[in-house]
């Protein structure tokens, strides 16, 4: 019986060894507790209370000199945070945030490639449209159970799909259910307002939420292997009468101090969990 309890333990350490050695680094971080967390937010209103919140100190080395990116780092219960924001726009001479999805890809794909394979996880935080015809109002947090594009539209086989570009995030039920907060796709795109065409994929996409940046970030994400999930606070009604740009000014204040309430419940569910506890 020791004999064969002594085979079984050798067995089972052969394995898990000859899985660590095939493994790469954030295969093996999603078998550990979750202590390394990402949050990518765009736009640095929306960053700033929470950023402020937690106390982090700014990084002026963690991104390259001549990116616009930002990166504000430091420590959360158990977990290393690294908020990395999109900056200011210099090429075109505006000023504002950079908003859309490349620099959202870029400054995402840099963030992972400097922690080399430490990030456990990613978070895109950050407001949203909502679609009241999936349930969302003003001020709802919602947490993404995936993503999809609606404004790459290539009408050639596989093109389509690739254009369309749907990604899973990580299993966020149990979050949800924890936190009070509702569950739904976030659709992206490139403009703030709404055309007709990206309407109809909006559908297409089953959207409960609309927003610039999460469908660029979670493909970088899937570069690094890095899992990912999106807080979204809504300011705005897609489906609703009101102008977008007139609503999302209005309501951008409260919701990135929503953002502070929200995200910090967010990293003490996730902090010291592994995925599969989320």
């Amino acid at each position: 019986m020791r004999r064969s309890v002594l085979l079984n333990t050798i067995v089972f350490n052969i394995a898990a060894i000859t899985t660590a050695m095939t493994s790469t680094p954030n295969e093996i971080s999603n078998l550990s507790p979750i202590s390394n967390v990402v949050i990518a937010i765009a736009m640095e209103a929306e960053a700033s209370p929470f950023i402020n919140h937690l106390s982090l100190e700014k990084d002026a080395t963690f991104f390259p000199a001549n990116s616009p990116f930002q990166a504000f780092r430091g420590k959360y219960e158990t977990c290393e945070v690294t908020v990395i924001t999109n900056g200011k726009d210099d090429v075109y001479g505006t000023g504002v945030d950079n908003v859309g999805t490349v620099p959202a890809a870029l400054a995402t794909y840099l963030a992972l490639a400097k922690l080399d394979g430490q990030a456990d996880l990613l978070i895109n935080a950050g407001t949203c449209g909502g679609f009241k015809s999936n349930g969302a109002g003003i001020g709802d947090v919602f947490l993404t159970t995936g993503i999809a594009n609606h404004d790459r539209r290539i009408p050639i086989p596989g093109f389509d799909s690739y254009g369309i570009g749907k990604i899973e995030s990580t299993d966020v039920r149990q979050l949800a259910d924890d936190l009070d907060m509702k569950t739904g796709v976030c659709t992206t795109g490139n403009s703030l307002d709404m055309h007709d065409v990206d309407e109809l994929n909006m559908k297409k996409n089953d959207a409960s939420v609309k927003d610039m940046e999460a469908a660029a970030i979670a493909w970088s994400c899937q570069l690094h292997k890095t899992p990912f999930l999106g807080v979204k606070v809504v300011t705005d009604i897609v489906d609703g009468d009101k102008p977008t740009q007139e609503e999302f000014m209005s309501n951008l204040h409260a919701a990135s101090q929503s953002l502070q309430v929200s995200l910090p419940k967010v990293l003490a569910h996730v902090c010291g969990r592994k995925h599969d506890e989320l």
